[in-house]
Order: structure tokens, then sequence, then C-alpha cells
């Protein structure tokens, strides 16, 4: 497994994307974060921090749970607290953005909790092989690599950082 993006350069990564969304985003008593579980969740609790350090404001930060929404062999039911996002700012927060599928998985959920005005993407890492015309408004670090590989990313444990690896290798 090799190392792409280590601890300190992640921290760094999410600060300017903080700026980034703050910079975009005039009201931010507008904006929810919305983390996909489970990698996606704790990078906007992450966002949220840095936004009420740099701004004040404590953004709402929900965790969003795709299962009952995925188109493939993977659903099953989910199990959502229940968030009101009719006229507001949603940001989907992912740590990687792939083939597309689980950010319109996001999408899907989130008509089920109202009609936001507008609904953004946030992606700690996009590695390219689009199956969907998905685009990412904010991200951290654009990594081509190989549908075969795997990009794995830690946040905690006794070695973070973002990590890649062969399909089928264990270490």
């Amino acid at each position: 497994m090799g190392l792409l993006i280590e601890k300190d350069t992640i921290i760094k990564t999410l600060r300017r994307m903080t700026h980034e969304i703050i910079e975009r985003n005039e009201n931010l008593d507008d904006v929810i974060l919305i983390g996909i579980l489970q990698k996606g969740y704790p990078l906007a609790k992450i966002i949220q921090e840095n936004i009420k350090m740099v701004e004040g404001i404590d953004v709402k930060t929900y965790s969003l749970d795709i299962s009952e929404y995925r188109d493939d062999e993977y659903k099953k039911e989910s199990h959502n607290e229940h968030f009101n996002v009719t006229n507001k700012v949603c940001i989907i927060v992912d740590d990687v953005l792939f083939t597309g599928r689980t950010v319109r998985a996001a999408m899907d959920a989130l008509v089920d909790f109202g009609r936001p005005k507008k609904v953004q993407l946030a992606v700690l890492v996009d590695r390219g092989h689009r199956e969907f015309p998905i685009r990412s408004d904010y991200v951290g670090k654009n990594i081509p690599t190989g549908s075969d590989e795997l990009v794995i990313v830690k946040l905690s444990g006794d070695y973070p950082g973002v990590f890649i690896e062969k399909k089928g290798n264990k270490e």
C-alpha cells in the first residue's frame, strides 16, 4: 500500500476546501453539510469545525446513509435521522469520488428530505473514472488512478493518510 497524502497535507487540504466553501456561499446560515457514511461524515465534521473557527458559525452537519438508494448488490435499508433540506444549500461531503454512483445515491436520498436550493459536492480525492456526469465543486486532490487500484482514506489509527493499492492486495 503506497502513501499518496500524509495526515498534515489532509489537514491543510481540508482548510483550503473550507475557505473555498466560505467564499462561494454568502450566507452560511443556509448551508448544511451532509457527510456520506462512513468516510464522508468525519470529513464533514472537520469542515464544520473549520468553518466555526474561521467564521464563528456552527453549520448544521448530518450523516447520510445511502444504503437503500444504491443501485448495486449492497442495497439495504438506511437508518437516517430526518433533517429538512428545503431551501438550503446542501454540501454533500465524501472521501473519494470515483464512478459517481455513491453521489447519485446521495442526491436521490436528499430528495426524500425536501427540495434543496442548491446541491454542491466536496470530496477529498477525485480519482476519475466517472460512470455518471457528476463533477465536484470542491476537490482536495485530483489523483489519476487505474481502475484496478483502490484509494483508501484513513483518518485515524497509527498511520492516517490517503493510500493506494492494487485490488486484491491485502497488507
